[in-house]
């Protein structure tokens, strides 16, 4: 038996197939969702998760929302997720220098906000790309 995964973005959706496993971190610690899990929603919170399916292990940066499991179908409404494989390093280490720079010539409140989730954003990616693989320019 398998899950029906689902990962949705508000700019699109991720991944949509079937699989073994997910490991996710949550409000509440991080969790593993197995085939025949009781019926869950909970808060997503920033971190590394990670799906297996035929035998592969495919991790994932994610940087919050909420996961729902019913009846084998898991859903992820996520603010931001990406595949370790598809991180660029050097644009996320790009991402993390402006950033930073924003934050040290913030203009406002708001502007310090955005400047830090940004670099919450770029620092998690980065993070989760060098466990998973060399560095690439």
């Amino acid at each position: 038996m398998k899950l029906f995964l689902e990962i949705i973005t508000p700019i699109k959706i991720v991944l949509q197939e079937e699989v073994d496993e997910i490991t996710i971190p949550t409000s509440e610690g991080e969790i593993s969702i197995l085939p025949n899990h009781v019926n869950l929603l909970t808060k997503i919170t920033p971190g590394e998760m990670v799906i297996k399916h035929n035998g592969k292990i495919e991790p994932f940066a994610v940087l919050g929302g909420f996961l729902e499991v019913i009846n084998n179908r898991v859903n992820i409404l996520a603010d931001h997720a990406i595949r370790a494989s598809d991180i660029e390093i050097a644009k996320a280490q790009e991402a993390e220098e402006r950033a930073r720079h924003a934050m040290r010539n913030k203009q406002s409140e708001n502007d310090f906000r955005l400047a830090d989730a940004d670099l919450k954003k770029a620092l998690l990616e980065l993070k989760v790309a060098r466990r998973h693989r060399s560095v690439k320019s």
